[in-house]
């Protein structure tokens, strides 16, 4: 992680969806972890899962970021991409929010509808 990234403590885990390996992440795994997210960071090095979470924002970002919204049984309910001093949509039925670089979410082929799974990485 880079100076510029404030996801130091959050736990490492894989993005995998249809048996193939999207990314490595890290899991914020603490309320603070969640509320803080990627404030402050000049760039994203690797997506941010936040879980349980419903409802994002961007004010006091310095960066743009893509946007997963995931339910609590994996189904990919929306995609977005979200600018700095942005608030996003509460989604009631999302459990789980993947914040990550612009571009991921075309990168990945994710879309409304496909299953995401977020797995731990086992050392």
């Amino acid at each position: 992680m880079s100076a510029t990234s404030p996801q130091h403590a959050a736990q490492p885990v894989w993005l995998v969806s249809d048996g193939r390996v999207l990314a490595s992440a890290r899991r914020a795994t603490t309320r603070g972890e969640r509320r803080r997210g990627l404030l402050g960071a000049t760039h994203v090095d690797e997506p941010l899962v936040l879980e349980p979470c419903s409802w994002i924002h961007t004010v006091g970002m310095r960066t743009a970021i893509d946007v997963v919204y995931v339910a609590h049984d994996g189904t990919v309910l929306s995609t977005s991409h979200m600018r700095p001093w942005r608030v996003g949509p509460l989604t009631r039925n999302a459990h789980t929010i993947v914040e990550a670089a612009p571009g991921s979410i075309e990168r990945w082929n994710v879309k409304p509808g496909d299953k995401l799974e977020v797995r731990n990485v086992e050392s």
